[in-house]
C-alpha cells in the first residue's frame, strides 16, 4: 500500500542536507509517526543519507515491523537514550537534535554514550515545519475530526440543565466523542460555569450549573490521530444585554480573523484583526491570550497565531481562530473553530453556528 512516509523523509532529508547535518534524532512521538507510521509510546527515530532507523524495546518490535515500511528496526540494549548513543557513535558526524524534547540528563547520556567523533548540534523545527504543512489525506482526516466534534458539542448542549455539574458535562462529552470513534479527547475538555467562564483554561470541578450563567465548552477529538477544536458559549436562560454585547464582539473579532486567513497573510496580521475589533468595542483588555494555533497531530503545534508573528500562512496550514473576552467575576466568551488554509480559497472545517446560544 502506498504510503506518504517515505516522501516525507524524504522532504526531511533535503533540509538535512542544506542545514549540513548527517544525521536527525528524533525522539517526539508525533514527529516519529508522521516519519513512519509507527505509533508505540518508547522510541527513537534517527533519519540520516544512509538509511532510517527506530531504536526501541523489546514491547514494541513486532508493531514497529508491521507499522513500519523501509525502516531498520533497532532493538535497544539497556537504556533507550544509550541505546541510542551507542547506534550513532559507528556514523559520527554532525547530528541534529531538537532541544524542546531532549533534557540535559539525557544529553549528558548521549555524549557519552556517542562518544568524541559525534558532534551534537541543536537543529529544531526540521520535521515541526514539514507537519504544519498538511497533505489533502491530512485534511480529509481533519475534516472528519472536525465533524465529529461538532456533533458531540451539539448533543452536549441538551445536558445543561440547572443543577449539573461541569464533570458530569465533560465526562459525557469524552464518552460520546469515543462512542463515536475517536481515540480520545484531543485535550482536557474545558467545561465552565459562570464566573469560571473567566478562566480561559478552566479545568471541570463540581460546580453545578445555576440559571442565567454563561458556560464555555472547548472540547477537541482525536480521530484518526488528527485534532480538532471548537469552542461555543452558551447562556442557560436569557443573556442580558451586556452579554450579548460581549458576544457579538467576540463573533465579529472571529469573522474578521477568518476573513484574513489567506496564503502570504502573516500570522500576526490574522492576530490584529480579531484585536482591532475587540478594541472598537473597548474589549481588547479582557482578550489575554493568542488568536489561534496550528493544529494536527497535536492540539498545539505550528504556526502560532499569535499578536506580531511574522511567519507567512502557506497552503496545508490548519490554524484554530479563536478570540475570546474573560471579565473576572462575570465571566467570559470564546468562539473558536478550526480553519484549513488552501492554495485559493479558505475552509473553515467545524460547521457549528456561531450564535450565541440561549437555553
Amino acid at each position: 500500500m502506498k504510503t506518504p512516509f517515505a516522501k516525507r523523509r524524504r522532504a526531511l532529508l533535503s533540509q538535512l542536507a542544506g542545514a549540513r547535518l548527517g544525521s536527525l534524532l528524533i525522539t517526539h512521538p508525533p514527529s516519529w509517526y508522521y516519519l513512519t507510521g509507527f505509533t508505540g509510546e518508547s522510541g527513537a527515530l534517527v533519519v540520516s543519507r544512509r538509511g532510517v532507523a527506530l531504536i526501541t524495546d523489546g514491547r514494541f518490535i513486532q508493531q514497529a515491523r508491521e507499522e513500519t515500511g523501509g525502516v531498520r528496526i533497532v532493538p535497544q540494549e539497556g537504556s533507550l537514550v544509550a541505546s541510542v548513543g551507542q547506534f550513532l557513535r559507528g556514523a559520527g558526524g554532525r547530528v541534529g537534535f531538537d532541544a524542546s524534547h531532549v533534557t540535559v540528563g539525557q544529553m549528558r547520556t548521549l555524549r557519552r554514550a556517542g562518544g568524541s567523533r559525534v558532534r551534537w548540534i541543536p537543529a529544531g523545527g526540521h520535521v515541526e515545519s514539514l507537519r504544519a504543512r498538511k497533505e489533502p489525506e491530512e485534511i480529509g482526516r481533519m475534516r472528519k475530526a472536525a465533524f465529529l466534534i461538532g456533533e458531540v458539542l451539539e448533543g452536549a448542549l441538551k445536558l445543561l440543565k440547572p443543577g449539573v455539574r461541569e464533570l458530569e458535562v465533560a465526562a459525557e462529552i469524552d464518552h460520546q466523542m469515543r462512542r463515536q470513534g475517536a481515540s480520545g479527547p484531543a485535550f482536557e475538555s474545558i467545561v465552565a460555569f459562570g464566573e469560571r467562564s473567566a478562566f480561559p483554561h478552566a479545568r471541570p470541578t463540581a460546580k453545578r450549573l445555576r440559571k442565567n450563567e454563561l458556560v464555555v465548552l472547548d472540547v477537541g477529538a482525536i480521530l484518526a490521530h488528527y485534532c480538532s477544536d471548537i469552542t461555543r458559549t452558551v447562556v442557560v436562560g436569557r443573556a442580558s444585554a451586556r452579554i450579548r454585547r460581549w458576544h457579538r464582539a467576540v463573533q465579529e473579532a472571529q469573522s474578521a480573523a477568518v476573513e484574513t486567513v489567506k496564503v502570504g497573510v502573516t500570522c500576526g496580521e490574522v492576530d490584529a484583526a480579531a484585536r482591532r475589533i475587540l478594541a472598537g468595542y473597548r474589549l481588547d483588555r479582557y482578550f489575554v491570550h493568542s488568536t489561534g494555533h496550528g493544529l494536527g497531530l497535536e492540539v498545539h503545534e505550528d504556526p502560532r497565531v499569535a499578536k506580531g508573528q511574522k511567519q507567512v500562512l502557506e497552503p496545508g496550514n490548519v490554524i484554530t481562530i479563536e478570540p475570546g473576552v474573560y471579565v473576572p467575576g462575570i465571566g467570559g466568551i470564546r468562539i473558536e473553530d478550526d480553519v484549513a488554509v488552501h492554495a485559493e480559497r479558505t475552509e473553515v472545517l467545524t460547521r457549528v453556528p456561531r450564535d450565541l446560544i440561549e437555553i
